[in-house]
């Protein structure tokens, strides 16, 4: 049912998860843990679902917190749930409320769960290639610090996330990052398509952690594309024709 990372594991007051797709109520397409509130599954099975993953983080019901998420550097400080229905727009959440879980939800883009267990300040975040090129891991850095985290002592891991293997794009995209740094072409290989080639998107995201002088970053290097058994993935169902997918949830909450 769920994935914990070593690392975040260790830290004394601090609860994480990285939610599978096994271990919920959901069926068909979504069969069976879907977190998905934006897709079309039916909404009582989404928050059974969610009820379990609050439960297993040590929350009440209701105080697993979500984004509308946007692909952006944006960051939301949370001092208190909010409504489902009203949750704002932005990426990535930071917060030293015990209680309260920063739930993301990803289908191949890049889970992000961050702690400085010192300072009691914790994030999430949602970073596909737009997030990460625009600099989300970075922006909640920022926040976590003026929380009063210091990002030398922060653990930030990547969760089930697309891998380079499975990840193709067109030449529009290349070009844009290569644009913006030269030295970005080291996270593409060719594909077997011309003019196409294979992003990393988890070494793209591990190099912005990296020159944001984070104190820890760890890669789980679990792909969703190639795991059907644990993950939901977007791109798989895409290749296939399925009108829609499954949501993954990683969460992270402060112990009282």
């Amino acid at each position: 049912m769920l994935i914990e990372a070593p690392d975040l594991a260790a830290l004394p007051g601090v609860r994480h998860a990285f939610f599978t797709r096994e271990g919920g109520v959901s069926q068909g397409l979504y069969a069976s843990l879907n977190g998905g509130l934006g897709s079309d599954d039916a909404a009582e099975n989404v928050a059974e679902n969610r009820r379990r993953m609050a439960e297993r983080l040590g929350v009440a019901d209701g105080a697993l917190v979500s984004l509308y998420q946007i692909h952006s550097p944006d960051v939301v400080t949370v001092t208190r749930p909010w409504p489902l229905s009203d949750r704002p727009k932005a990426d990535a959440m930071v917060t030293d409320v015990p209680g309260v879980a920063l739930g993301i939800g990803t289908a191949d883009c890049g889970p992000l769960l961050f702690a400085d267990s010192q300072a009691r300040v914790i994030g999430a975040a949602h970073s596909g290639w737009k997030g990460a090129f625009t600099g989300v891991a970075e922006a909640t850095l920022d926040a976590m610090e003026r929380l009063g985290a210091d990002r030398r002592r922060v653990v930030a891991v990547l969760g089930p996330t697309i891998s380079q293997t499975n990840y193709e794009v067109g030449p529009e995209f290349v070009e844009r990052l290569r644009a913006a740094d030269g030295a970005n072409g080291r996270f593409f290989k060719e594909s077997a398509r011309a003019g196409h080639a294979m992003f990393d998107l988890p070494g793209y995201i591990a190099a912005r952690f990296r020159a944001a002088g984070v104190g820890r970053f760890v890669d789980l290097a679990l792909c969703t594309y190639a795991d059907e058994r644990r993950f939901f993935s977007y791109r798989r169902a895409t290749h296939r024709g399925e009108p829609d997918y499954g949501r993954l949830i990683a969460g992270i909450a402060l112990t009282p």
